[in-house]
């Protein structure tokens, strides 16, 4: 199941830090790999990292693994552990590896050795030996609790084209208490897999006809992408950007140029009216192209374009999953053009953004990182080290100023500069990739971007790349388990239900439904011959935030009687105050 590609993100441990959990997790994969070996000698051995929480491993091999396989697997990784073995690391020259593991017939693991430089390390506990880089725990007698979770198809090196291995996904902690604390945690996050939801609540569909990755918004869907745009235009107009719209495809040149055909892997090149094109992966060149259609003063900057343009990027078929990683998909991306004495208000600002439109959508919770260089391999970066450092500085004398915690993650910048990433942290404790601000010392080089200074002469432009809900797809991803499906009132593709209990009182509902539209609010009338019982669990199902039932009383009342959605019955009120009531929201 490619569910828990994500949704293993739910427990912080107190005894570990992040990377030494990720240690502890990979080291548990190991022991699954040599469990599998045992149990399984034809078995080929893939890869088995630790991810968010948890860890995989990949196998091929022609039997099929089965629920009771998995219980004999558990039973072997137990014995391995009781054995307590050494986890022991050994550097090899390449050579000798490729030998070793070419005479186990170890295709895969001889595939990666290949791709490697000298100096590769083994590791071994017991009678069991793994090409890895490490680090890993001191035995395996560290692994206290454990479970298999699930068996799932994952393509090698996630291509389409390479065969299809088997990948057994397991979690691990140092206590039994984390380990049904997080099983717990795990139910819960399937009930909100936005999948799932997604079908039943009718928001989207991926259609194989269509193709991986691609999203077809339904109806209600659509509205809550709707709702979400307005309201993003709106504070983003108040806030001095410019909304433009650009193409989805530009000439090859253009991308030459911007250095993406050579360096970008992501792209996806065609033919159009007999020249070469690509499908454009981002909208930063395009803003670029906009900004330079005229000289600007200093007096004009700092200038900001902002769009919510969908990009289109070559993911292999194996790695895309729902609205979270997609071909296709609408980055609210905003390029800011400015000086160097304006970078940390608009820095500022951006923060400012951030805050507001999460705590907006119900976020009150996010993790900060500060990728900047390796201070062993800065000539790797593009950039002078003047600009490098200030950016780096700036970044993170604003992120002081403001009081927010974050850390600093040496080697983690890209090329072309340093940036802040934002990660909300959902109702489940689990986070998700939002904002990103980012320098960029090499496009605007690139296209020569300048501005004219006071001096009347030509000066280079700083530039900010910044993105604030990140992909729209995986931000309403997010929003839909975040919110288990049930939205805030301004979100909610139906926000009332209006519910009859006989014919007499349709004419009634159908005033009623009328009013309700007049004043913007989305309903819906429900006047079928289904009894009233099944129409509340069926508006209840949909988790629509207000039922209204309207039955003769209500008729000769000219009253509303209201259920609300996670609190039942509210009481009956005039239409005109409830109408008043829900405006507010």
């Amino acid at each position: 199941m490619a569910y828990y590609k994500y949704v293993l993100k739910l427990i912080n441990m107190n005894n570990f830090n992040e990377e030494e959990m990720k240690t502890y997790w990979h080291s548990t994969s190991h022991i699954l790999a040599a469990a599998v070996k045992e149990l399984f000698p034809d078995a080929k051995l893939g890869i088995g990292p630790a991810i968010d929480n948890g860890f995989y491993y990949d196998f091929d091999l022609k039997h099929k693994f089965t629920e009771d396989d998995l219980k004999q697997i558990s039973a072997k990784m137990q014995e391995i552990i009781k054995a307590n073995y050494k986890f022991e690391r050994k550097e090899i020259n390449k050579d000798e590896a490729l030998k070793h593991f070419q005479a186990q017939n170890e295709t895969y693991k001889a595939e990666l050795i290949k791709e490697l430089e000298d100096n590769i390390s083994v590791y071994t506990q017991g009678s069991f030996t793994d090409l890895c880089k490490g680090p890993h725990i001191e035995s395996t007698g560290m692994v206290k609790a454990f479970k298999l979770l699930s068996v799932a198809g994952a393509y090698w090196k996630g291509d389409e084209k390479n065969p299809m291995l088997q990948r057994i996904y397991g979690i691990s902690y140092p206590d039994i208490t984390d380990l049904e604390d997080a099983l717990k945690k795990l139910e819960e996050a399937k009930l909100r897999d936005h999948r799932k939801l997604g079908k039943e609540l009718e928001l989207f569909e991926i259609f194989e006809e269509v193709g991986p990755g691609l999203v077809c918004w339904l109806p209600n869907g659509r509205i809550i992408r709707k709702s979400i745009e307005t309201f993003w235009e709106k504070e983003h107009t108040k806030r001095g950007y410019q909304i433009v719209s650009t193409p989805h495809i530009a000439k090859s040149g253009l991308w030459e140029t911007s250095g993406h055909l050579k360096f970008y892997e992501h792209m996806t090149t065609l033919e159009f009216g007999g020249d070469g094109y690509v499908l454009k992966p981002m909208n930063c060149v395009f803003h670029i192209l906009i900004y330079k259609n005229k000289i600007h003063s200093y007096k004009e900057l700092p200038v900001r374009y902002a769009e919510l343009g969908t990009v289109y990027r070559c993911e292999k078929s194996g790695v895309v999953q729902g609205l979270l990683r997609m071909r296709g998909f609408t980055q609210d991306d905003a390029h800011i053009f400015c000086k160097e004495d304006q970078v940390k208000v608009e820095v500022s600002d951006i923060l400012e953004l951030t805050d507001f439109m999460m705590k907006t959508f119900g976020f009150n919770e996010y993790h900060i990182e500060l990728s900047v260089r390796d201070p062993k391999n800065l000539d790797k970066y593009a950039g002078d080290n003047d600009s490098w450092e200030l950016a780096e500085k700036t970044l993170a004398e604003v992120l002081d100023k403001k009081g927010l915690k974050y850390k600093r993650a040496e080697g983690e910048a890209v090329f072309y500069g340093p940036k802040i990433d934002i990660q909300l942290v959902d109702a489940l404790g689990r986070k998700w990739q939002a904002t990103t601000i980012q320098f960029d010392f090499n496009l605007p080089k690139r296209f020569d971007v300048t501005y004219i200074g006071e001096d009347n002469k030509s000066h280079p432009v700083i530039m900010i790349h910044r993105t604030i809900l990140g992909s729209m797809e995986r931000f309403i991803g997010c929003l839909i388990e975040h919110y288990n499906g049930a939205f805030p009132f301004w979100l909610a593709p139906t926000q009332v239900t209006i519910a009859t209990v006989s014919q007499e009182v349709e004419e009634y509902a159908k005033i009623i439904n009328e009013k309700l539209l007049a004043n913007n609010i989305r309903a819906k009338l429900d006047i079928g011959a289904e009894k009233i019982g099944a129409k509340i669990r069926n508006a209840s199902m949909k988790k629509i935030p207000y039922i209204l039932i309207i039955g003769n009383k209500e008729k000769d009342t000219n009253t509303v009687s209201v259920r609300e959605h996670g609190k039942g019955d509210t009481g009956t009120f005039g239409l005109d105050s409830f109408i008043d009531s829900i405006k507010e929201k």
